[in-house]
């Protein structure tokens, strides 16, 4: 038998790594896969506004006579456990009639597809991200060097038909239900916040879902102008209930444990001073993140 040559146990060596690798590949896939289908037990918030997301990546029906707006769609592997909230509820999936989207990142717009699919609904997706959803998350510039995963098949997600697109204040009417979409940009170039106000009997508030101000490592172009704007739009809105596209971002966990004590229901969710603190800590956060980029 001939002896084993250098180039043979080399290609040995790389063989076995490339088949640790895929099966490392796959077991994180696996886990994603698993945790993106993490149920949580959806509730009223007021009024009409119910929440139907996940434990953290929110998603917000409201409900009207005309039909029913859905405000974000989750990951992919959300969209079941969403759908399955609505009719937890007592609405139906069909009877949504708007999808709206806060960004174009996967945690958002991964389930838009089949939430559309389900429902029928016509989708409004910002100016600025409508390309990277409708291209199902490829070309973010947001994610720098690692949008190329989503070319290689690894990050991204089904594809939406986008029936509008909007810019800074525009407004979302079905029946009585109206929103307002303001231009947040920063996290992503079309980052919106919605504004929209509720009605819970006599009681009326002002309802803000923030987009997101969270600062992400990758720069481009108009990022930075962006956010500037964003922190000067977001104290500009007369908020007085606290909604975010997560639910870290106004706090949800620790509401509904108050809530579960409070004697009105609502009240925990009636925050402005959080609401101003996000805003505040988020600029706090951009600025050290300006400053060390300056250094470089």
């Amino acid at each position: 038998m001939r002896p084993r040559t250098r180039r043979h146990w080399r290609w040995v060596v790389l063989g076995m790594a490339a088949v640790l690798a895929a099966a490392a590949l796959t077991a994180w896939r696996s886990a994603i896969h698993h945790n993106r289908q993490v149920a949580f037990e959806p509730f009223p918030i007021a009024g009409n506004l119910y929440y139907v997301g996940t434990p953290d990546v929110t998603a917000f029906l409201l409900t009207g006579p005309q039909g029913h707006v859905l405000i974000d769609g989750g990951y992919p592997e959300s969209a079941a456990g969403i759908m399955a909230n609505i009719a937890r509820l007592g609405f139906r999936i069909t009877d949504v009639k708007v999808l709206l989207n806060t960004h174009a990142h996967e945690d958002h717009a991964g389930g838009l597809a089949a939430l559309q699919k389900a429902s029928g609904a016509q989708l409004w997706i910002s100016r600025g991200d409508a390309r990277v959803v409708a291209a199902g998350g490829v070309g973010d510039p947001t994610l720098g060097p690692f949008r190329l995963l989503a070319y290689l098949g690894l990050t991204g997600y089904p594809a939406p038909r986008i029936d509008h697109r909007f810019d800074d204040g525009a407004t979302v009417r079905l029946g009585p239900i109206e929103l307002t979409a303001h231009a947040t940009p920063g996290h992503t170039p079309g980052c919106t916040s919605w504004s929209f106000p509720v009605r819970d009997g006599a009681r009326r508030w002002l309802a803000v879902d923030v987009c997101s101000l969270t600062v992400l490592p990758f720069d481009y172009p108009g990022r930075q102008a962006g956010f500037e704007r964003s922190f000067r739009t977001l104290r500009s809105l007369p908020a007085e209930l606290f909604l975010g596209s997560h639910a870290s971002f106004f706090g949800m966990q620790r509401k509904l444990a108050q809530r579960a004590k409070a004697t009105d229901p609502v009240a925990p969710f009636i925050d402005r001073a959080g609401y101003l603190r996000y805003v505040d800590r988020a600029e706090a956060t951009f600025r050290r993140d300006v400053a060390k980029r300056g250094d470089r």
